[in-house]
This record gives C-alpha cells, sequence and structure tokens, in this order.
C-alpha cells in the first residue's frame, strides 16, 4: 500500500480519513500559498520536452536533493529499476539493460562525489558542460526509475525502445545520447534559477549533515517517500508549469501524510514547504499554522499521528483501497471509521471542536459561518456524524456488475 495511492479516489479510507480531520479543507492552505508566493517569471518547458515533463520533474528534485546531501548519489528507485531491467526476458534486453544501468549507476556516484556537490563553499551549480553532463545522467537514471515506480511506462521510454531495438548495440554512451537536448536545457535552466534564488540561500545556512534526501516513511503497512528534510523542513519540489495551481489538495493531503507517518519524529519535521523550480519561489509554515490552517485543530499532532496510525492499522494494509472488498469487511472499515471520528464536546463547534464563543442571544451551533457552511460540505459528502451517506462505498457484487451489464 502507498500513501499516494491512497490519495487517488475519495473513497478510499485514507481519503475519507483525511477528509474528514482536515475539516477546512485546501482553500485556506491555497489562499495562504498564493499570498506567499512571489516570481516575477516562470520557466516553460521548451517544445522537446512534450511528454517527457515528468521526467524532466524527476530529474530536478534529485539534482536539487545532490545540492543539499550527496550521501545517496543514486536513489532507491533507480537502483531498484536497474535490478528490475534484468527480469525482462528476450534476446538478451534485460540482461543489457542491467548491465548498462549498473555501468550508469557507478559513472553517475563518481560524477557526484567528483563536483562536490553539497560543498557549500561551492554554488549550486557547476559548469555548463559539467551540469549537461551530469543532467544527461540523471534523465537516464530517471527513466529506469520508472520501471520501479509505474512498469506499464517502461516500454515506452526511450531506454527501453532503444535497448530492445538493438541490445548488441546498447552503451552507456548510447544511453547518454538519447535525451533529448530540450530536456537537458530545462533541467540546467530550473537549476540556474534555484541557484540565484531562496533555496541558495536555505542551503548556505545548513550543512549536508542537516539534510536527509528522498526520506522515507517505511512501514508494514504503508509507504511514501518525500523530496527533502532540511533542518526540520519537510520540502516537496514541484515543477509544473502553473506553479500557482500545486497547492491542491491532493498536495496539501500528501505533506499531512508525511507528517502524520513520522509517529515517532524521526525527522523533527517543525515546518512543511513547497520549492517551485520554474517560479524560484519557497513558500513554507510551520507544522501548527500548516494543521490549523487545513482545520485539523480537533487533535494536536501527536493525539493525530496515533490515530492515522490506528486507522492503517484497522485497515490491514488496505488504507489505499477504494472498496473494501466484502460487506463484512466494508462495514468493518465503517465501523473503525466510526469509531476513529472526533468527537465535539459539549458546547462545542461540531466542524472544529472548538469551544463555541459565548453570547447572550440565542446559543450558537457553529463557531464561524465559515465552520457552518463547511458542515454542508461535510454532510453532503458523508464524512459528519448523522450524515445520510455512508462512509464507504458497498462493494461491487457479482450480481450487482451482472444487472448493470443486461441490456434492457
Amino acid at each position: 500500500m502507498s500513501l499516494v495511492d491512497g490519495l487517488r479516489s475519495p473513497h478510499t479510507p485514507l481519503r475519507r480519513f483525511l477528509d474528514r480531520e482536515l475539516s477546512a479543507g485546501a482553500r485556506p492552505l491555497r489562499s495562504s500559498f498564493r499570498a506567499q508566493h512571489r516570481a516575477d517569471h516562470v520557466l516553460l518547458p521548451p517544445p522537446g520536452v512534450g511528454t517527457e515533463a515528468g521526467t524532466v520533474g524527476t530529474v530536478i528534485d534529485q539534482r536539487l536533493r545532490l545540492a543539499f546531501t550527496a550521501a545517496a548519489p543514486v536513489d532507491d528507485a533507480s537502483l531498484a529499476g536497474i535490478e528490475l531491467t534484468g527480469r525482462i526476458g528476450g534476446r538478451g534486453q534485460g540482461l543489457r539493460m542491467r548491465s548498462v544501468g549498473n555501468e550508469l549507476a557507478a559513472r553517475l556516484a563518481e560524477t557526484v562525489h567528483c563536483l562536490d556537490l553539497d560543498n557549500r563553499g561551492l554554488p549550486i551549480d557547476r559548469g555548463q558542460d559539467e551540469e549537461e553532463l551530469l543532467a544527461r545522467m540523471l534523465i537516464a537514471a530517471a527513466w529506469y526509475q520508472v520501471l520501479a515506480r509505474t512498469p506499464i511506462g517502461f516500454a515506452y521510454t526511450p531506454l527501453a525502445k532503444t535497448a530492445i531495438e538493438d541490445p548488441s548495440a546498447f552503451s552507456l554512451t548510447r544511453l547518454l545520447q538519447l535525451p533529448h537536448p530540450d530536456l537537458v536545457v530545462d533541467v540546467t535552466a530550473q537549476l540556474n534559477k534555484a541557484a540565484h534564488g531562496p533555496l541558495q540561500a536555505l542551503r548556505a545556512r545548513t550543512g549536508p549533515e542537516d539534510c536527509i534526501g528522498g526520506p522515507t516513511f517505511a512501514s508494514s503497512r504503508i509507504t511514501a517517500d518525500a523530496d527533502i528534510v532540511i533542518d526540520g523542513l519537510l520540502l516537496d519540489f514541484k515543477s509544473a508549469r502553473r506553479p500557482l495551481t500545486e497547492m491542491s489538495q491532493r498536495t496539501a493531503w500528501q505533506l499531512t501524510g508525511y507528517l502524520l507517518l513520522d509517529a515517532a519524529d524521526r525527522y523533527r519535521i517543525d515546518t512543511v514547504g513547497l520549492y517551485l523550480t520554474r517560479s524560484g519561489a519557497l513558500v513554507s509554515w510551520p507544522v501548527d499554522d500548516f494543521l490549523a490552517l487545513l482545520g485539523a485543530c480537533r487533535r494536536d499532532l501527536p493525539d493525530l499521528r496515533h490515530v492515522f496510525s490506528e486507522l492503517l492499522t484497522g485497515c490491514r494494509g488496505r488504507a489505499d483501497a477504494r472498496h473494501a472488498g466484502t460487506r463484512r469487511e466494508t462495514e468493518r472499515i465503517r465501523q473503525l471509521l466510526e469509531h476513529l471520528a472526533p468527537v465535539a464536546g459539549t458546547g462545542c463547534c461540531p466542524v472544529c471542536t472548538q469551544p463555541l464563543p459565548e453570547t447572550t442571544r440565542r446559543p450558537r451551533k457553529f463557531c464561524t459561518a465559515w465552520c457552518r457552511d463547511r458542515d454542508k460540505v461535510l454532510r453532503r459528502r458523508g464524512l459528519m456524524p448523522g450524515s445520510p451517506r455512508p462512509l464507504l462505498p458497498a462493494p461491487r457484487t457479482e450480481a450487482t456488475v451482472t444487472s448493470r451489464n443486461r441490456p434492457t
């Protein structure tokens, strides 16, 4: 089970839990994000980037992590992808891709250490030729990473197409020739922007020992990996061409998920933020402010982490499943969510559970007009006690599917 999968559908137990706990929704946080976002110019992808925009995003994320800490010059997902290529059968293509991938990993690690990328005495970027070669290696590593993350898309990467077409001619030299020049230009342009903005200032006041690149939040119940933690700042890199749309509900929920999964406070996260690579803007919030903007005032952070852990344990590794399975399992998950629901005490607002303000007029049901309007939204989604809609959709049975497909 993964955090990302659990956020895709509003019907998963994970999403239902977060939608209910973060009672204000993403709008207040989005407003704060837009108020903080300051940018004079946004870098747009060159024409040759096309469908490889995701690859560029992966590469600039990794390159920026290496500027803070080079402890892991090759990310785990790329290494996993390299290993997985060896299982691809037919004419030795898989073994050849794995062999070249291992050469790439060794070359990349050597280059990262030679360039001393996390040295605070040097700027974020290096010489143009060095950065272009590094970008090509990181692009190739990102293609290997596809096999580990979304295997169905690996066959469409230039790496796989070239290796499968002619395995005998596939080499590290050939692999590094594959990235379109515009991909390289796009990566180096975003890196150059980072070297002259707030990210450079953040880097200058920290050391490599203060940074954890690609922090993982793995357990037996869920897996998740963030971009970087810098001296208590959980930072996510975003490379979308429309930066102001980046604070979506999914982004807000994902950042919250990382925060809640660090139940042992291993990373000592006290601030949460985004760095927009195309606009060069760094936006962040202290954890308490971040959670308050999302409406998570019903519980403090330790209590919220504890309840979140109860949810994951109770879902038995299926908190990301849209349908729980059998009717018995669906009912069990529904009861679990109801059991974990925050309870508003007497004299408290049912939405945020905060004490209602004193008044000499008739008693108030909600503390603010915002909570009153939000109550309607939450009830419509079945997220408030007494809501008419169930907390989870009923499982699809064979009889149901047959009746829906039966011609009339």
